[in-house]
């Protein structure tokens, strides 16, 4: 089993203090809601509306919510305020059980003529995505994986020196034109460069600009193409970061790139620093594109693979 499909004490302990402000606001307003009720009623179901909108789950995702325990309080004819908590907990667990974020597999496939498995990482400035990618190195190497990085975020000031630091922090070699190369260029002799040395795994760092994004758009599918000229299919995964700590504009973020590029993983970062976990909720239900990672912290294993189970027990507690 690769090290990102293990979750131990350790692991679900750092989950619960990253999470820890976003539990502690979500539950303290869930508390305000049913003091002193008896039922759940109209009154009630409004109040809830309001703790899982100001807690950042999204507006569609949160109507659905409140049908589901609506219809569910309707059939059950009588549920009490003091199982409100218990309620909301399995039907937030049923609907990120329901979305595309099951069976994800951690393992590096094996691709024909030894290809190395090429991820493609995009997000705007600022979102962790540099960092992001050290740990990912850093973890598939933690899995005797053989790693190359290609810095083709050519744009942005310092994104460049910012990948050859963690690549030495890392240890692992990675491929730079400097800044103003042609991404695309980038992109091409970090895959020749994967392919000669046996690589296992290619990480390609992109820019993230969104202010034109039919310049995005066409960058990114520039890219996509030369990288098919050395490895057929590539990216095998297109993978886009999030600032969780941003809430809605975090969603907001993920459906511009979406329109741009066709994303199949998110990783939503900077989750310990924020009261606003419940965007994890929202875009997993609204995107229907996996959540694959998590970040929870500063150190090199605090980026998680997203556990739903363990996710809904650190944000309700056990």
């Amino acid at each position: 089993m690769a090290l990102f499909g293990l979750f131990n004490k350790d692991k679900k302990k750092d989950l619960d203090k990253g999470l820890e402000k976003t539990k502690e606001s979500f539950l303290s307003k869930l508390t305000r809601t049913v003091v002193g009720k008896s039922k759940v009623d109209a009154e009630v179901l409004d109040e809830l509306e309001e703790v899982l909108l100001t807690s950042d789950v999204g507006v569609q995702t949160t109507l659905k919510i409140i049908d589901r325990i609506e219809e569910r309080v309707s059939k059950d004819k009588y549920v009490n305020a003091s199982e409100l908590q218990e309620v909301l907990r399995s039907e937030i667990a049923a609907l990120l059980e329901e979305n595309n974020t099951s069976d994800i597999d951690y393992d590096i496939p094996t691709h024909p003529d030894g290809n190395p498995h090429v991820i493609m990482v995009v997000g705007v400035n600022g979102v962790g995505k540099t960092t992001t990618i050290g740990k990912l190195a850093h973890q598939f190497k933690s899995m005797n994986k053989k790693v190359i990085l290609g810095a083709a975020d050519t744009f942005r000031a310092a994104a460049v020196d910012q990948l050859i630091i963690w690549s030495e922090r890392v240890g692992v070699p990675i491929v730079e034109q400097g800044m103003q190369a042609d991404p695309a260029s980038v992109a091409f002799e970090t895959l020749e460069a994967a392919k000669a040395q046996g690589a296992d795994v290619a990480i390609i760092d992109t820019a993230g600009r969104l202010h034109n994004k039919v310049n995005l758009m066409n960058e990114l599918s520039k890219i996509k193409r030369v990288m098919n000229k050395v490895v057929p299919d590539a990216p095998h995964e297109i993978l886009l970061v999030l600032d969780g700590s941003t809430g809605q504009n975090a969603f907001e973020q993920a459906k511009q790139f979406a329109l741009a590029t066709e994303i199949n993983a998110l990783a939503i970062t900077k989750l310990d620093g924020t009261a606003k976990g419940g965007v994890v909720i929202g875009i997993s239900d609204q995107m229907k594109i996996p959540v694959k990672y998590i970040g929870v912290g500063e150190k090199m294993t605090d980026l998680q693979a997203f556990n739903k189970r363990a996710f809904v027990d650190s944000l309700f507690g056990e």
